[in-house]
């Protein structure tokens, strides 16, 4: 099967964050689309999605118009508050095929912020 560039991208680094990362550490992807962004802490031992947070939840997106990067920042405060209810501290960023740059580094900037390590 032939993959698109931007196919072969996400696993590269997928892949390449999976086989540096300890066993006692969750994989946090990230995706983000040209309006809305989501991430989710994955284990990829058990196979399993423990957490996730989006734009899209109505808790989040509330009435009133905010840029997309504040709305990054909201997504990425939620996450870290639901990953402290459950203990969980130390994660791997997974960017997938987006570059550490705008959205995604405003969004990994505020879970450093709210107590993450990675």
């Amino acid at each position: 099967m032939k993959l698109n560039t931007r196919s072969r991208k996400r696993y590269r680094v997928s892949n390449k964050v999976k086989k540096v990362a300890p066993r006692d550490r969750f994989r946090l992807s990230i995706s983000r689309s040209s309006k809305n962004i989501s991430a989710q802490i994955i284990d990829d031992i058990k196979k399993v999605t423990l957490l996730s947070s989006s734009s899209i939840d109505k808790d989040i997106k509330s009435g009133d118009k905010v840029n997309k990067t504040e709305l990054s920042k909201k997504v990425a405060f939620d996450l870290a508050k639901k990953a402290q209810e459950k203990k969980i501290t130390k994660i791997f960023f997974d960017r997938g095929v987006y570059r550490y740059h705008g959205r995604v580094k405003v969004f990994a900037e505020t879970l450093r912020e709210n107590g993450m390590e990675f």
